[in-house]
C-alpha cells in the first residue's frame, strides 16, 4: 500500500528534504521486523542508525537503497516515489542517485581497482574512457592513486573498503548508503574511512546514512536514529 505524504512533507521535498519514509512498516513472515516508521532525511545530512542486533537497522537501510522492496508504507527519494516501481526502473534510479557500501565489500575478485570503480558505469553503458578517468579521480580521492592496477586480493581490507566507497561515488549519487563499514576495521583504518567519508561530507556534499552500533562511526555523526524493537525511539541532532 503506497500511503501519499502531506502536502506540507510534498513541498518539504522541494527543498532541502532527500529522502522520506512515510508510515512503514516491514514483517519477515509473522515477524513485524519495522513498525510504522516515519523519517525525513535532509541533503548533506550525516546520520548513523544505531541501535541493539535484531533492532531493524540494517533492514532499514536496505529499504533506504531501493534493494528491498517488500514493505508497506511508501519511499521517496529526490521527491519521486519508488514504491511501487519495477525492478528495472528501481535498478535504473539506483545507478543514478544511490551509492552503496556492503559491509563485506562485495569487489570483484578479478578485476583491479579501477575495475571495481567503473564497473556500474559500464553496465549502465557510459563511456569506458570517461570512466576510467573519473574512476582514477576517484581512487585518488580515497588515497589510491598508486594502487589502481591492484587486484582485489592485493588490497588490504581497508584499501577494499575505499575502492567500495570510490564504486559507490562514481555516479556522483545524492546519498551513499553504507551497513556497517567499520565492522570489520581496525581502529586505525576505521578512524582513516570515518576521516574521508567526513570529507567527501563536507567538500562533495554527499549524503551519508550508516547503520551501525560502532561507537566510533555513532561519534562522528551529525544526527543519530536510534531504533529499538522496529521502532524509532529516537531521533537526535548531534551538530549541524
Amino acid at each position: 500500500m503506497v500511503t501519499q505524504p502531506s502536502e506540507n512533507k510534498k513541498n518539504n521535498l522541494t527543498g532541502d528534504a532527500i529522502i522520506e519514509i512515510v508510515e512503514m512498516h516491514k514483517w519477515y513472515d509473522d515477524f513485524h521486523v519495522l513498525k510504522d516508521i516515519n523519517l525525513t532525511v535532509k541533503k548533506q545530512e550525516r546520520i548513523v542508525i544505531c541501535g541493539p542486533s535484531g533492532s531493524g537497522k540494517s533492514t532499514l537501510l536496505y529499504v533506504l537503497s531501493t534493494m528491498d522492496t517488500d514493505y508497506e508504507g511508501t519511499l521517496l527519494i529526490n521527491g519521486d516515489v519508488l514504491t511501487g516501481k519495477t525492478q528495472n526502473q528501481l535498478a535504473a534510479f539506483r545507478n543514478e542517485h544511490i551509492g552503496f557500501v556492503f559491509q563485506f565489500h562485495h569487489l570483484l575478485p578479478e578485476f583491479t581497482a579501477l575495475e571495481n570503480t567503473f564497473m556500474p558505469g559500464m553496465i549502465g553503458g557510459h563511456s569506458k574512457e570517461k570512466l576510467m578517468e573519473t574512476g582514477l579521480e576517484l581512487l585518488a580521492k580515497v588515497g589510491l592513486e598508486n594502487r589502481f592496477d591492484h587486484k582485489v586480493g592485493e588490497l588490504s581490507g581497508g584499501e577494499q573498503q575505499r575502492v567500495a566507497i570510490a564504486r559507490a561515488m562514481a555516479a556522483e549519487p545524492h546519498v551513499i548508503l553504507a551497513d556497517e563499514p567499520t565492522a570489520n576495521l581496525d581502529s586505525h583504518t576505521a578512524e582513516e574511512l570515518l576521516q574521508l567519508m567526513r570529507r567527501l561530507n563536507r567538500e562533495q556534499g554527499t549524503t551519508f546514512i550508516f547503520s551501525s552500533h560502532d561507537d566510533r562511526v555513532i561519534a562522528q555523526a551529525r544526527r543519530v536514529i536510534h531504533l529499538q524493537d522496529g521502532c524509532l525511539a529516537s531521533d537526535d541532532t548531534i551538530r549541524t
